[in-house]
């Protein structure tokens, strides 16, 4: 996975290629904890019964995904980072119905 949002780039490897990590700043990480709603779970019990992809919970995924990685990159940006490396994600069930997004990696300065 390799992502630039307003020139900070977050890469699921440990390099940058072409470019020399000159600081690492640390580990930064962003989550978050969506929960089901309940009109989007009856939506969902009526497509189980016919199959296919069940829209509403890959959309609040997919929220959940975009949520937790921009707090990410944010937190980057507060200690200056050009880039973050080395970036998961991890997800896990808080209770039934809630779930918890995480993404993290290593924060680093490259060369000029």
């Amino acid at each position: 996975m390799t992502t630039s949002r307003n020139s900070l780039l977050a890469l699921t490897i440990e390099t940058v290629p072409g470019r020399d990590i000159t600081e690492v700043l640390g580990i930064v990480k962003g989550s978050t904890v969506r929960a089901k709603h309940v009109g989007a779970d009856i939506a969902a019990s009526l497509r189980n019964l016919v199959g296919g992809e069940v829209r509403e919970y890959a959309q609040l995924l997919a929220g959940a995904r975009e949520q937790a990685m921009d707090r990410m990159i944010e937190d980057a940006r507060t200690l200056g980072a050009d880039a973050i490396v080395g970036v998961r994600m991890q997800t896990s069930a808080i209770q039934n119905g809630a779930s918890e997004v995480v993404f993290y990696g290593t924060a680093v300065k490259l060369s000029a």
